[in-house]
């Protein structure tokens, strides 16, 4: 009787332990229409509905996580999960050809903002629609603050949150990126292929120095960003909005922050000190903060969690945020 108690038990342990689990773990996806976008459901356990943060990764390839190629830091991941800890819900999702979404669009000369913008609002009505959320609050880091900002122009959601995003047009950031790390004949080239695309004016042959950044395929993409202004995006949003940036950050510039707010002054803007552009605390000087772009394990600055955290519990309301 007693080996047989103990069996149970041993059985019974583990149904408990996920009984008891207060936050769940769960696959989503969003059926565009023209492909399968794949993503990750933290939900805290409750009988309430409850708020939803819709994460929105940033430029290039990368994942649901902020994970690409090269920098494996989850650094939206483990913001996900502090907020899931803090008892409020998020989604992250794959773009549209990218790690598990890449089916939807493997060709990326296919891919535009507005592609992009059109899945974010897909996502924000598939999550408006379901009566587990109150309100859905955006959360765009990077690149993802400029298409965020351009979704909550079509759809009603209860706040934006822009994390590291750009106050500038993107081929005046990427002029100044490139300046100094490009040799003059380079730099030249660079520029020269810029302004084509500012035009619309696709460039097939491109030197090969450039071609990671200009290669064909992609410039389609850039004639579609080049086209955005993130500061008039960001001032065309009519829910409450929370700029957040990092001093250290050496990608995008606290005065791109201070131009979000200026485009929008309701704004609420918070200056982390030490933050860099994966969310750690970290030295001001690039070669130094290498290490944290590789290293999950590294914890998010403290300050962010609580900031976001608390901008989720004050924006918006129920009705507004649906």
């Amino acid at each position: 009787m007693r080996l047989l108690f103990s069996l149970l038990l041993c059985l019974a342990l583990p149904a408990l332990a996920t009984a008891a689990d207060p936050v769940l773990y769960r696959p989503v996806q969003l059926d565009t229409g023209s492909g399968v976008l794949k993503g990750s459901l933290i939900l805290p356990r409750s009988e309430r509905p409850q708020p939803v943060v819709l994460f929105v990764s940033g430029s290039g390839p990368l994942d649901r996580n902020g994970n690409g190629p090269g920098a494996r830091n989850a650094a939206l991941q483990r913001l996900a999960e502090a907020l899931g800890r803090q008892r409020i819900a998020s989604v992250r999702f794959d773009k549209r050809g990218v790690a598990e979404s890449r089916s939807a669009e493997p060709d990326e000369s296919h891919l535009s903002v507005e592609r992009y913008v059109d899945d974010l609002v897909g996502w924000i009505r598939l999550l408006r629609a379901d009566p587990r959320f109150s309100k859905v609050i955006l959360l765009g880091h990077s690149e993802g603050a400029l298409i965020a900002s351009l979704a909550a122009d079509r759809v009603p959601v209860a706040g934006v949150v822009t994390l590291a995003g750009s106050g500038r047009p993107i081929d005046v950031v990427l002029r100044e990126q490139l300046a100094g790390k490009l040799s003059p004949a380079g730099l030249a080239s660079a520029q020269w292929i810029i302004d084509q695309l500012l035009r619309g004016t696709p460039v097939p042959e491109v030197p090969k120095e450039l071609l990671v950044l200009f290669r064909p395929s992609v410039q389609p993409y850039l004639i579609s960003l080049f086209r955005q202004d993130p500061a008039r995006a960001f001032a065309g949003i009519h829910a409450p909005a929370l700029i957040i940036q990092g001093t250290h950050d050496v990608q995008v510039e606290v005065d791109d922050a201070r131009a979000l707010q200026r485009a929008k002054p309701d704004a609420e803007l918070a200056i982390i000190a030490g933050m860099n552009h994966v969310l750690r605390i970290a030295p001001a000087d690039f070669q130094a903060q290498l290490p944290t772009y590789d290293n999950p394990n590294l914890p998010l600055a403290r300050e962010l969690i609580e900031r976001v955290a608390a901008f989720v519990a004050r924006s918006g309301s129920p009705s507004t945020g649906r």
